[in-house]
């Protein structure tokens, strides 16, 4: 068997970043272009878009397609009708050395990097509190009261309320990728190359697992579950811009592999990591992993509790749910649904709501949340053993012994009881 296609009704990936060359001529005709200063999130949609891991995107979202994932979740002028969740595009405060039809040079406004060109197709003021609330709003507590805690909770809410006024689309030419590359080696991987992996490997069934956080022992026992019931696990890290409190892709990395190392048996098992900055969409950015890691040649994502969520703004598994709503042909991938997930003591290991039958009481259920909490009091003697393994454990010991790093503000977060 094949592995999935990419997304869209082409099938077959669109990678948008020049090389070589044909690479070199547009940076020269970039000098004669108006600058665009642009965003690190914005920045990361190009490298993703560059790659092709936003195949059908072919660069920031014109009105009418902008219009299309809003109302309906479906593009409208790049490949009508094909499925797209959240919003990709770039904003501007000051539109009024620009119009429709010019070309534009994009630059990363912290870095200086020169990131891509565009022809501008369109131009238009936005309804943000409306794309707000179709693209953030969900089933949790907090979206009974969405308006009144959403501009101080929510940071997808904060970050498009905060950018400029006006929201400019054309498709693009990428050209550049940053250090990702430098920093994360052979991790850092364009979706073509994770499905010459699979292939060269004879997978055709892959689940991804998405984090941003070191791998504890209940994300673990998910990844393993995929495992035994599929060719492969893929791995996929984000390593973009992090929320205050995260921790870092390069100290992650090495969590990564001294797990891998230790406890996965790498047959079965590919790491990666991607550059993109993330919403907190919950159930509609689950949607969006799940394009992505389409376009990489997954079949399945897994999706557990509270994926890519924040706060009380979404039902524990609505992320799961969504994917239920499709319309038929909407994704290839499919979800890979795995229960509320914890150390059991009375079961002597790892266990969900679905196979254990003992009390809460018995139960730990690890929260990454408190974990930071605790590291970052410097009391790592505080965290059970069933939440990390050691080797782990061990080298964000060292990372949280850094003054620095015990600064980073930790938000409200426990060892939760099952509700």
């Amino acid at each position: 068997m094949a592995l999935v296609n990419p997304h869209g009704s082409k099938k077959e990936l669109m990678p948008l970043l020049l090389k070589g060359a044909e690479r070199d001529e547009e940076i020269k005709r970039a000098e004669g272009m108006k600058r665009l200063d642009i965003t690190s999130k914005e920045s990361g949609d190009i490298l993703m878009l560059g790659m092709g891991a936003f195949t059908p995107l072919n660069g920031f979202m014109v009105k009418e397609d902008y219009d299309g994932v809003v109302e309906d979740m479906k593009l409208r002028k790049v490949d009508p009708g094909t499925m797209w969740p959240l919003p990709v595009t770039l904003a501007q405060d000051d539109v009024s050395g620009i119009s429709e039809g010019d070309e534009v040079a994009l630059y990363d406004k912290e870095t200086g990097d020169l990131m891509a060109t565009m022809k501008i197709e369109s131009i238009w003021e936005p309804d943000k509190r409306k794309e707000c609330e179709m693209c953030f709003k969900g089933a949790g507590p907090d979206s009974e009261r969405f308006w009144e805690v959403a501009e101080e909770d929510h940071p997808g809410v904060q970050q498009v309320l905060g950018s400029g006024k006006y929201y400019i689309g054309g498709p693009i030419k990428a050209l550049s990728e940053k250090d990702f590359k430098q920093k994360y080696g052979d991790a850092y991987m364009h979706p073509a190359v994770a499905r010459g992996i699979f292939e060269d490997r004879g997978w055709s069934t892959v689940a991804a697992f998405q984090t941003r956080n070191p791998i504890h022992r209940s994300h673990e026992f998910l990844t393993k579950i995929a495992q035994e019931v599929l060719d492969g696990v893929f791995i996929h890290a984000l390593v973009g811009k992090l929320k205050e409190g995260d921790i870092p892709g390069e100290v992650r990395m090495k969590c990564y592999k001294a797990l891998l190392d230790n406890y996965y048996n790498m047959e079965r098992t590919v790491l990666g990591v991607y550059p993109l900055e993330m919403r907190y969409g919950g159930p509609k950015e689950a949607l969006l992993h799940g394009i992505f890691r389409q376009n990489f040649g997954c079949s399945h994502l897994i999706v557990g509790r509270d994926h890519a969520g924040v706060g009380d703004f979404y039902g524990l598994f609505e992320a799961q749910e969504i994917f239920d709503t499709l319309w038929d042909g909407a994704l290839e991938l499919q979800c890979l649904k795995i229960d509320w997930t914890f150390w059991c003591h009375k079961c002597g290991g790892m266990a969900s709501l679905k196979t254990c039958p003992h009390d809460k009481e018995d139960r730990v259920v690890v929260s990454g949340t408190k974990f930071r909490r605790i590291m970052s009091e410097g009391k790592p003697e505080d965290v059970p053993p069933e939440f990390s393994r050691p080797e782990v454990l061990a080298i964000l010991a060292e990372y949280y012994s850094d003054p620095e790093a015990r600064k980073a503000k930790v938000k409200k977060g426990a060892f939760e009881d099952l509700k």
